[in-house]
């Protein structure tokens, strides 16, 4: 098992495997203050950003929509929410999926939402069974990007969309500036607190650090075969939605 003092981003990211264990470890460490951190520490505009990778989705009433490394399943709560005919999320992290069905019954929405537990590389449907694949900030955590996105594009319909929603690193003075002041030294701080896990939160700086952002990322989605890709940068580009076609 690979611990959080030996685990690099970049470097183990080329061991999927690796990647994989240590990831799904350290989300079913923190999944009982994720919720509350996430909504903290972003003040609540992560709720906005997924409502929009809704609506950037182009979701139709009917529509299947699958919801990639869903987590505690905020992203398939707000597809369920827009008339969506079947959602479905997968996780690999069971402690996550476990938050998720207590928030999708309270929610009042567990008729309408699947949970499955299944690595992104590896999603259990076959070919063309979804209107809508989408990943809110859980693409960065795949053991292989390459082979996830892959994946996602295989079990999309033809004319299906994608939609990737992740951190991106901002260029404008001086909210890059802030930005990582606050990424590599207030964000790592309180969530050491909250959470207990010191690591996770010094994870997430280092992981979007090493992730591709911006053309670097539309490049990889163009060379998983995705086509009329679109990068809709969101809050001084501290987020990004990638779009794309299949």
């Amino acid at each position: 098992m690979i611990s959080a003092d030996n685990f690099d981003p970049v470097e183990d990211r080329r061991d999927a495997a690796s990647k994989n264990r240590y990831v799904r470890r350290m989300f079913n460490d923190i999944s009982g203050r994720y919720d509350f951190l996430n909504h903290f520490l972003s003040a609540g505009v992560d709720r906005l950003w997924r409502r929009k990778a809704v609506e950037l989705s182009g979701l139709a009433e009917g529509d299947a929509f699958l919801d990639v490394a869903c987590g505690t399943g905020d992203l398939s709560i707000e597809a369920a929410k827009s008339n969506a005919g079947k959602v479905v999320g997968v996780d690999f992290a069971e402690n996550m999926l476990r938050a998720f069905r207590v928030k999708k019954v309270s929610s009042g929405l567990d008729g309408k939402i699947e949970m499955i537990q299944a690595s992104a590389e590896d999603l259990p449907f076959p070919g063309e069974a979804f209107d809508v694949a989408a990943v809110a900030f859980g693409a960065r955590n795949f053991g292989d990007l390459n082979k996830g996105l892959a994946e996602m594009h295989r079990v999309l319909k033809s004319g299906g969309r994608i939609v990737v929603l992740e951190f991106s690193k901002p260029r404008v003075f001086p909210v890059k500036q802030l930005y990582f002041l606050y990424f590599r030294h207030v964000l790592p701080a309180v969530g050491k607190i909250v959470s207990g896990d010191g690591s996770a939160y010094t994870y997430l700086p280092e992981s979007v650090s090493a992730f591709p952002d911006g053309e670097d990322f539309v490049e990889v989605m163009r060379n998983v075969n995705f086509r009329e890709i679109r990068s809709v940068p969101m809050t001084f580009g501290i987020a990004t939605a990638y779009c794309g076609i299949k």
